[in-house]
């Protein structure tokens, strides 16, 4: 199943480049206001925010939001675990496994 692309806001589009300045207070707006909900979208905004960025010294300053965003969709896209943090076919499970084989 493909995935569908990213939104990328019609404004930025019809602008053109966004001043640097501009660009990295986006980006860093969009850090602090995504959500699990909007992570997909927000990095896909965000990357195309990034793309117009002028030289890598200004693409530098903008990479620890970009980092915190790649970070928050891999914590949430980790399964749950429950409460002891020992969820489906974690430590508890492969230890029972284990203690029931030596009974055998």
């Amino acid at each position: 199943m493909e995935k569908p692309l990213g939104f990328v806001a019609l404004q930025s589009i019809k602008r053109g480049r966004p001043d640097p300045e501009a660009a990295i207070a986006q980006i860093r707006q969009i850090y602090f206001k995504t959500t699990k909900r909007t992570i997909e979208h927000d990095i896909a905004h965000a990357i195309e925010l990034l793309k117009s960025l002028p030289d890598e010294e200004t693409r530098d300053r903008a990479a620890v939001y970009m980092d915190g965003l790649s970070q928050m969709r891999s914590d949430w896209a980790a399964p749950q675990r429950t409460a002891r943090g020992k969820g489906p076919g974690g430590a508890s499970a492969r230890s029972k496994s284990t203690k029931q084989s030596k009974r055998r």
